[in-house]
């Protein structure tokens, strides 16, 4: 086996049985991280599934505490990140690596995520950051048949990709300050930083139902831990003179996110969400984990900006 697949769980047992059915006749080992359940989650993986292994925590450690366990018990060529709120089509794992074996500088790819409620629409194809300081999914409700074809991408979608393992040890592990949301997208820009790269691998194909384990596409907590994960990303990942060139963009992003979010009666969410993020690129924590300049990849800087411009375009203009 060249791959290990690692599903983190909280209190998912709603979707998890049949995801892990769907991976049965997948060629990789299984490993479910489980974020202290308490809904028989524990019980039902022993009992129907005794080839799975199983990492269980005590308490709810977040999303990337628990993908990183499962890193760091991995002993394959490659790591799939896959929610426990998917269903995978047969040959997912094998059309992932196919990609992967192309070239040795891409360090993700992405599967094709389809919403389970519509099986025609697009969830996430790839995601694209922006100067505005927005990450997006590519393809979001989009007819699924559009994106038949791979193209490179900012980063992958931590619902459903796979990681070249080796790579984690000369950028880094999923940064836990994050808890969950956005850690996938700094993930990928980290990657870019060091000259690798993250595709689109649209034959390896997932079904989704999406917000599993927060409730709904837009609730408190959700605008809450990406508000603040939004700015820290920016502060982590960007050298200074970067920022100050984006800044009237970040600025007018950050409006226009104010705005969207108090139509939605959770504005005061989102802005306590920011005021959490400036406090954390303050702290030692964050200051420790911010992604040092180096004139080594300094071209690699200067590809990144141009995409940020570009997919600024491409959010606007399709």
């Amino acid at each position: 086996m060249n791959s290990t697949i690692i599903i983190p769980n909280y209190n998912g047992i709603r979707y998890l049985e049949n995801c892990l059915r769907s991976l049965e006749k997948e060629q990789a080992h299984v490993i479910v991280v489980d974020n202290g359940s308490s809904d028989g989650s524990e019980e039902m993986i022993t009992d129907k599934f005794p080839n799975v292994e199983v990492i269980f925590f005590l308490d709810n450690t977040g999303f990337c505490r628990a993908v990183n366990a499962g890193i760091e018990a991995a002993t394959t060529k490659y790591v799939i990140f896959l929610n426990n709120d998917t269903v995978v089509e047969e040959g997912f794992v094998r059309e992932l690596e196919y990609v992967m074996e192309r070239d040795e500088r891409i360090f993700s790819a992405s599967a094709k995520v389809i919403s389970m409620r519509d099986r025609t629409r697009i969830d996430d194809a790839g995601d694209l950051y922006c100067a505005l300081g927005w990450a997006f999914a590519l393809g979001k409700d989009r007819p699924e048949r559009e994106y038949r074809k791979s193209y490179p991408i900012f980063a992958s979608c931590g619902a459903a990709s796979i990681y070249r393992r080796a790579v984690f040890q000369e950028i880094g592990m999923l940064d836990e300050n994050h808890f969950a949301y956005l850690e996938d997208v700094d993930l990928g820009y980290r990657a870019q930083i060091y000259g690798y790269r993250s595709i689109f691998a649209p034959r390896a194909r997932v079904y989704h139902a999406g917000s599993a384990s927060s409730g709904s596409r837009y609730n408190q907590f959700k605008t809450d831990l990406s508000a603040k994960n939004s700015v820290y990303l920016i502060y982590k990942n960007m050298p200074y003179v970067q920022m100050i060139l984006n800044l009237p963009f970040l600025l007018a992003g950050f409006g226009i996110k104010t705005l969207f979010f108090l139509r939605r009666g959770l504005g005061g969410t989102y802005l306590k969400g920011l005021s959490k993020g400036f406090r954390l690129c303050m702290s030692k924590e964050g200051k420790r984990c911010r992604v040092p300049f180096q004139w080594k990849h300094f071209g690699a800087y200067c590809r990144i900006q141009m995409m940020l411009w570009y997919n600024m375009v491409r959010k606007f203009c399709g």
